[in-house]
């Protein structure tokens, strides 16, 4: 049993010198989401505390990003929530696209999907309250019509 620990240990050290790239792609304030769309400092609050980590270019990163294996987890989790989503760069997204993204914004919040159960973890404060996720369900629906309108 001692020998199964010190190899995990030796293990878990070892893994350490693989960290993850912290470094996020730069922001360009003129093709970000709460730029460019008419929206409430309220809602563009809640938008930045409980989506921005995983679906934008603005990732603040925990302490737990630099231990492996956690922050191996973290890293791709944030890779696969920008692949699908990326508000940084929503404004080169096709209108379609758009209406599409918020569409799925919409479907995510009203499932309780999202944010993440285990994102609240670290970040309490990314917890939404029934309040706040109507008044986000409400804010997507709205700009979808908006989106709709001026593209037709």
């Amino acid at each position: 049993m001692k020998k199964i620990l010190i190899i995990i240990l030796v293990a878990f050290v070892i893994i350490q010198f693989f960290p993850i790239d912290k470094t996020n792609p730069p922001v360009d304030k003129g093709m970000d989401f709460i730029s460019i769309k008419n929206i409430q400092p309220e809602i563009a609050n809640t938008i930045r505390t409980s989506c921005y980590d995983c679906h934008s270019n603005e990732t603040q990163y925990p302490w737990y990003s630099s231990i492996a294996p956690a922050s191996w987890w973290l890293k791709n989790h944030i890779n696969e929530g920008r692949s699908h989503l990326n508000f940084s760069i929503f404004a080169t997204y096709e209108p379609k696209r758009q209406i599409h993204k918020m569409e799925e914004c919409v479907e995510m919040l009203e499932k309780h999907e999202m944010p993440l159960e285990s994102y609240y973890l670290g970040h309490q404060d990314a917890k939404l309250t029934d309040a706040q996720r109507q008044g986000l369900i409400k804010y997507f629906k709205t700009e979808i019509q908006e989106t709709k309108f001026k593209t037709n």
